[in-house]
């Protein structure tokens, strides 16, 4: 026999029973609504400060938890716990798209975030990456201006196409990620048909002290497929949250997805004679120089129970390293771990590593103090150095600095160009020699409907200029299909 639980009472957020759930308190059934109410004025004011400023891009996007499970012994190269032999680290995963709000379609021809929170022992360790190895600029002073000229104009409040041009023409080192964009893989038919990158270069450090560079790659274990853009444009109308419902509903049918990571691995010394700069974001490692190594599998399991709490309250951020992971020089990395901290002190509150979603499950001795919507207990001494018994850095155990020797006066100028250098060749490479002859008409049409949505002189021809860098007989196509599109 099945016994009915009784109905809980509803209460303020003070936990103090209610009166009504359907009428304000007023003077008489017809008279005006009285300022003692202080129900009614509690739900009005949590409904006025109930959303969160949306993140600035990124903002569309869902997740999942799971669990990482390392598959292959790579302490030679990190002491990282998370990465350690037989070691299981539970996990955080969001993706999202990058230019449209919290109401745009999930199907819109741009990146997707893939962003990794491991709740390690050692505290937690973001990985804030894409489904692309490689990124539009190298340089973080750019990436404001970047995201402005993908979002909406100040005018007419609508996105387009030749403000986003108009800055990827303007730069050329933007190339290589445009060409990804415009490509298959600018629309994932869902979040678990495609793989994550770190895109940036780590530094990761053995228990020798020994140093290496990595890139980490996910692999989707679903495979990798794509929408075309008509297929895309159906379900932006017919399903704006396509992507999101997919992962939520994959994983409630026990359809439990799943990566499996590799890295590459580049000796440190190799960073400083290697052809590519090893730190330009815009590059990637070919695959034959660094060929990937197998880590580990991540695997979503559980769905979120307040997309709210867990998942638009939670903040990676790159500057999230545990010992025997570090930064390498990697410009757009290194304002990146300013960058993500300070929004979201911003956007959700100085507090916000206080959120369950965003707290270690390690323990914390900081001497972070007061600050809005704290509520962790602080306790004397609230200072360092002390003499009064308060948590003390281990430099025996974590002060070695694992870092790279710079020099040279201070300048405003890219990396320094090695020896096959520039902003054309990667794309070109990834033109001519990895997609086929489908995938290359694909391209020719993505781009040029692209185009012809609202792009004007001079941008269109800078633009014919720039995909004729890239490679001349794909400029080519790509002004024939425009100009013969345009009578």
């Amino acid at each position: 026999m099945t016994t009915t639980q009784p109905t809980p009472p509803t209460t303020t957020d003070a936990g103090i029973p209610v009166e009504s759930d359907d009428h304000s308190l007023t003077v008489g059934p017809d008279g005006p609504i009285l300022l003692q109410d202080h129900y009614l004025i509690e739900q009005m004011a949590q409904w006025n400060r109930e959303r969160t400023p949306e993140r600035q891009p990124h903002a569309k996007g869902s997740g999942a938890f799971g669990r990482f499970e390392v598959t292959n012994d790579v302490s030679a190269y990190t002491k990282a716990a998370v990465f350690q032999p037989h070691t299981t680290t539970d996990l955080l995963a969001r993706f999202s798209t990058v230019a449209g709000e919290r109401g745009s379609p999930d199907t819109w021809r741009d990146p997707r975030g893939f962003a990794i929170k491991f709740y390690t022992s050692e505290g937690n360790y973001d990985m804030v990456g894409n489904n692309t190895p490689v990124f539009f600029i190298r340089d973080p002073l750019k990436f404001q201006h970047f995201i402005r000229s993908q979002k909406r104009r100040a005018d007419n409040n609508l996105r387009d196409h030749d403000m986003q041009w108009d800055f990827w023409t303007l730069s050329p080192e933007s190339a290589h990620q445009v060409t990804y964009l415009m490509g298959d893989r600018g629309i994932p038919k869902t979040w678990r048909h495609m793989n994550g990158y770190s895109s940036h270069t780590y530094m990761w450090i053995n228990a020798a002290g020994e140093r290496f560079w990595v890139k980490y790659h996910f692999i989707s274990q679903q495979g990798v497929e794509c929408l075309t853009q008509d297929q895309a444009d159906v379900l932006a109308g017919a399903d704006g949250d396509y992507h999101t419902r997919d992962l939520f509903q994959a994983i409630q049918r026990g359809e439990h997805p799943a990566w499996t990571l590799n890295v590459q691995i580049m000796p440190f010394e190799d960073a400083k004679t290697y052809r590519y700069n090893p730190f330009d974001l815009t590059k990637v490692w070919p695959h034959a120089d660094y060929p990937l190594t197998e880590v580990g599998r991540m695997t979503l399991d559980r769905n979120p129970t307040d997309n709210h709490t867990e998942i638009e309250q939670a903040a990676f951020e790159p500057s999230n390293m545990v010992p025997g992971i570090g930064p390498s020089p990697d410009k757009m990395l290194l304002g990146r771990m300013f960058s993500y901290p300070d929004a979201h002190r911003a956007r959700i509150g100085v507090n916000y590593n206080q959120l369950p979603v965003n707290a270690p499950r390690s323990a914390v001795h900081s001497y972070s103090k007061d600050g809005a919507m704290r509520y962790h207990n602080v306790s004397d001494p609230v200072y360092a150095p002390n003499s009064k018994g308060g948590p003390q850095a281990d430099t025996a155990r974590y002060g070695a600095p694992a870092g790279w020797v710079t020099d040279g006066d201070m300048v405003r100028a890219a990396y320094t160009l090695r020896a096959a250098d520039d902003d054309w060749g990667q794309a070109g490479t990834l033109v001519r020699e990895v997609f086929d002859d489908a995938q290359r008409a694909r391209l020719v049409a993505n781009i040029a409907g692209h185009l012809l949505d609202g792009v004007t002189e001079p941008v269109l021809a800078r633009a014919f200029e720039y995909w004729h860098n890239v490679d001349h007989e794909l400029g080519d196509r790509v002004e024939k299909a425009v100009r013969g599109g345009q009578s």
